[in-house]
């Protein structure tokens, strides 16, 4: 059940908006809205959707941090995620820690994201699949890594 949206105004504040009448259509039509994601607080992928996307897309770093701690989306939670949506994650250096996060494309290539934690190098996976700005039909994450 969704209870709310999240929403990426232009100066890249991630803001929560109750889902109340009139909500989409106020967030679909608004100029300051870059993009929005509805989020249903039993659905583990809305908020790792809402994490890597609004990070792609620019959102204050400090309010992806605060977020994927108030929801628990710590690098083993990741690792779920990024399985479930047919995503290689891994560490590839541990002192200092750095992640990676890669999908085939084409024939023998990948693209690959880098990061110091997981959700950092899924982000940058996104960012390098090209994710765009959409509010109502563009390509998500999970269909840029499918």
């Amino acid at each position: 059940m969704i209870i709310g949206y999240y929403y990426l105004h232009q100066n890249g504040e991630l803001i929560y908006k109750h889902n109340l009448d009139g909500t989409i259509t106020d967030l679909r039509d608004s100029d300051l809205v870059r993009m929005f994601w509805p989020l249903d607080t039993r659905n583990r992928e809305h908020a790792w959707t809402i994490l890597v996307e609004a990070g792609a897309l620019g959102a204050k770093p400090q309010r992806i941090q605060e977020l994927s701690e108030t929801w628990y989306c710590d690098n083993n939670d990741a690792k779920i995620y990024a399985d479930r949506i047919g995503v290689f994650l891994a560490i590839i250096n541990t002192e200092p820690e750095k992640w990676c996060a890669s999908v085939p494309i084409g024939g023998n290539g990948t693209t690959e994201g880098y990061g110091d934690s997981a959700l950092l190098a899924l982000i940058d996976l996104c960012k390098n699949l090209g994710f765009k700005t959409s509010k109502m039909w563009g390509a998500s994450f999970r269909d840029l890594v499918s």
